[in-house]
């Protein structure tokens, strides 16, 4: 019995806790809420922590009591988007919500039709549970032809006791267009391994990474999140399936994006004073690396009807582990720092779960006296200043490798780092008027590694900026919100790809002595209209006009790097790693041909759910 001894105390420490609400993950494709937060704290209404993403329903709801106290400062818009997010986040307040077309006895139970959904909570409030359909679809259309998405499936949230969170959701979705998608549209290239094929990501741009199941009609796939969350009005501890944005950024982050497919994760986040936040994550990624020493072996039929033996070889272990500490020691200035480890062995490592720690230190004591290779980490931060109301100032850093004297101009070698600058002017001189503007620069050999199943993808997505190294991303949207619900947006992203370089090992010190940002190989500009309108809770309607330019550059020339020999013989740029392709070919390995070339996009679409 010795096992339960814990018990009691874990159920003394909840029930001293005190209640709060649900710490259930409000999903990064809640794209407006999260739009409606950064603007009730751009205007100094509340306060906000962008350095983590998701937030959990827990912090939405007291985010928005926050708000309904302070609704003297804001427009009767404003009021009444407050207004319908509290009734969107009913149940985390310990009421039911009110919908349009509904049954309900107002006390136990809503069963709401125009908007489906179902809550019940019992009368003493200890279990709360709300079931959701998903359905949606999406029609693009271009002078290449259509694509239609459409996607179905449901989500369940349950909370018990105050201080346990349970809650699944699962979307299968399907493409369909008569333009040959499985080779076209899908961002995935063919790598066979040890006799086995994997599919890879080979386009960039800021789509979510998923699995396929190419077909020849298009692809479909599903996605499965859901976890389980023990949690306090003091932090929270979970294990769960979710995408996770770690970096203040609104285009994209260059930290961790959320864009690379959800990984099962052990999660830790501790709030214990207003001004301080810590947040640790284990994960068990997703190699695409077939080890040649893990493998089944099962007895099929050869051509001949003969019994033989097939090897199926099993994918590399992959891990992460990461952290951030946060400190906002006041309203108008937030920081935070951290830094993560990605790491391929057979079994996860045991110093890893070491929430506050640093990992490369870790990394050094358990691999560099074997004379092995290190594992791959990483240093990040962000800075969020907000020196007047309606103006928010960001910046992230993330450093692959940093060595202090790459930063002396004499010396030629750049530290491979990405950097991120932004801002946000909203809410003056009209209400619900935002301007925002991002620009991203990444370092050769940022996100790299000689070693595949240590790079800093998962999937084989890079979980940074999608642009990847040496490249550069230019982004600017100007939104309005006329009336609640509503969301109008004009905008132009500029997204470059220089020079690409292998990671190879002997050769990676001369390729980072080359200059950066340097040969255009790659270059998409896109000017897009965007119009989302909310409904009912979770039920959008939306409308899009795209237009892009893809375009490749010719960087065949093999030439001879300036003053690099090796055994008397001069090293060319082929020698150090870089990617020599045509025009066309850096096109087809960064573009789909969907969208290569000049195109005029439209996109109509309805969701329930998102």
């Amino acid at each position: 019995m010795n096992k339960f001894r814990f018990l009691p105390l874990l159920l003394l420490l909840c029930l001293s806790a005190g209640l709060s609400a649900q710490a259930i993950p409000v999903p990064l494709t809640d794209i407006r809420l999260y739009d409606f937060l950064d603007e009730l704290a751009t205007d100094g209404i509340i306060e906000l922590n962008e350095a983590t993403r998701p937030y959990t329903r827990r912090q939405v709801s007291e985010m928005l009591v926050a708000a309904q106290d302070r609704d003297q400062f804001l427009n009767n818009r404003q009021k009444a988007d407050l207004d319908f997010y509290l009734n969107k986040f009913a149940l985390e307040r310990d009421t039911m919500p009110d919908n349009f077309v509904q049954w309900t006895d107002h006390n136990t139970f809503n069963l709401s039709l125009a908007d489906p959904q179902f809550s019940y909570m019992t009368r003493n409030k200890v279990f709360k549970m709300q079931l959701r359909p998903i359905l949606g679809m999406d029609i693009y259309a271009s002078k290449k032809g259509a694509i239609i998405k459409r996607w179905w499936g449901a989500e369940l949230n349950m909370d018990i006791a105050h201080h346990v969170s349970i809650w699944g959701s699962l979307r299968d979705v399907s493409y369909n267009g008569s333009i040959g998608l499985s080779d076209k549209y899908f961002p995935t290239a063919a790598d066979k391994r040890n006799g086995a094929q994997i599919t890879r990501p080979g386009f960039l741009n800021n789509l979510s990474g998923v699995e396929y199941k190419e077909a020849n009609y298009g692809g479909d796939f599903s996605d499965s999140k859901g976890g389980l969350s023990l949690y306090a009005w003091w932090g929270s501890i979970s294990l769960s399936r979710e995408n996770v944005r770690w970096g203040d950024a609104w285009h994209a982050s260059n930290i961790l994006s959320g864009r690379n497919p959800a990984v099962p994760q052990l999660s830790l986040q501790l709030t214990p004073v207003w001004w301080f936040q810590f947040d640790y994550f284990h994960s068990w990624l997703v190699s695409n690396v077939l080890n040649p020493n893990d493998y089944y072996v099962e007895n099929v039929l050869d051509k001949n009807g003969t019994m033989v033996t097939d090897t199926a070889y099993r994918p590399q272990g992959k891990y992460m582990a990461a952290n951030m500490f946060t400190f906002m020691p006041c309203k108008w200035v937030h920081f935070s720092f951290g830094n993560s480890i990605v790491y391929a062995e057979n079994n996860p490592q045991a110093a890893y779960f070491i929430p506050i720690a640093f990992f490369k230190s870790l990394d050094h004591l358990m691999t560099k006296g074997t004379g092995t290779q290190n594992q791959n980490s990483q240093v990040f931060g962000t800075i969020t200043v907000r020196p007047v109301d309606h103006l928010k100032l960001y910046t992230s850093l993330y450093a692959d490798e940093v060595k202090w004297e790459r930063f002396k101009a004499s010396n030629p070698v750049n530290n491979p780092i990405s950097y991120l600058v932004g801002f946000d002017w909203s809410g003056w001189p009209l209400k619900g008027l935002s301007l925002k503007g991002e620009f991203m620069r990444s370092y050769i050999a940022c996100y790299t590694n000689s070693i595949d199943a240590l790079e800093y993808t998962s999937n084989s997505y890079l979980m940074g900026h999608y642009m990847g190294d040496n490249a550069q991303s230019t982004s600017i949207e100007l939104s309005y919100r006329p009336i609640r619900g509503m969301w109008i947006a004009l905008s132009f992203t500029d997204d470059i790809r220089f020079n690409q370089y292998r990671y190879l090992r002997k050769g990676i010190g001369t390729a980072l002595e080359q200059k950066p940002f340097d040969k255009k190989i790659f270059r998409n500009t896109e000017f897009a209209a965007r119009l989302a309108y909310e409904v009912h809770p979770n039920m959008y309607l939306r409308a899009e006009l795209t237009y892009n330019n893809a375009k490749g550059y010719d960087n065949t020339d093999e030439y001879t790097i300036p003053g690099k020999t090796v055994n008397n013989k001069p090293v060319t740029n082929k020698e150090i790693g870089e990617v020599l392709r045509t025009a066309q070919g850096n096109l087809n390995a960064f573009a789909p041909v969907y969208l290569q070339g000049k195109n005029l996009t439209a996109m109509v679409g309805f969701s329930f759910g998102f």
